[in-house]
């Protein structure tokens, strides 16, 4: 797998759950949204190579999702009424408004917590979800056990959750 494929995969990761929801709010039946998803992710994979990475990846990928429901509702205008493509249109649009600002939000949340680890919990950081290495290869690197390496993982996802939700207490509701 090359890099930009890679790249894009990691990407569909974080977007998955908001492109879900988005198709979740337009496709009703749960078959028929799981099949509408999947062939979302599927043409997102097979578009990569078309991606520009200077333009929002959830804005990319909604837009395919957008195209699957188009050709999901056409296939089934048919059996019954169905939203309206503009209808869809205003929909993406405001998915991905409201999904960026708030991705936005937590992610700066997340880089104030990061901030708030030490050198070594930074690097162990880096090297699992940076550099995509399993605690195998970074116990190599570190001249760590491997179990350890996924112990001490751990313990950095719990003060990131800690933190988050501290920050997350401390801004009060939305």
């Amino acid at each position: 797998m090359n890099e930009h494929t890679r790249t894009v995969m990691r990407q569909w990761t974080l977007a998955q759950p908001v492109v879900s929801a988005f198709i979740t709010s337009i496709v009703r039946d749960f078959t028929d949204r799981d099949d509408v998803l999947q062939d979302t992710a599927v043409a997102v994979l097979e578009s990569s190579p078309r991606y520009d990475s200077a333009r929002p990846f959830l804005a990319w990928a909604l837009g395919i999702a957008q195209n699957q429901i188009r050709l999901y509702l056409r296939r089934c205008s048919r059996d019954r009424l169905l939203l309206d493509e503009g209808l869809v249109e205003i929909v993406a649009a405001s998915f991905e408004r409201v999904s960026s600002a708030e991705h936005l939000r937590q992610l700066e949340e997340l880089r104030e917590c990061l901030l708030g680890l030490e050198d070594r919990e930074r690097q162990l950081f880096e090297l699992r979800y940076a550099q995509d290495l399993k605690p195998a290869a970074m116990g190599r690197i570190l001249e760590m056990h491997p179990n350890t390496v996924s112990k001490a993982l751990q313990r950095i996802r719990d003060q990131l959750r800690e933190c988050l939700q501290r920050r997350a207490a401390m801004e009060g509701p939305a």
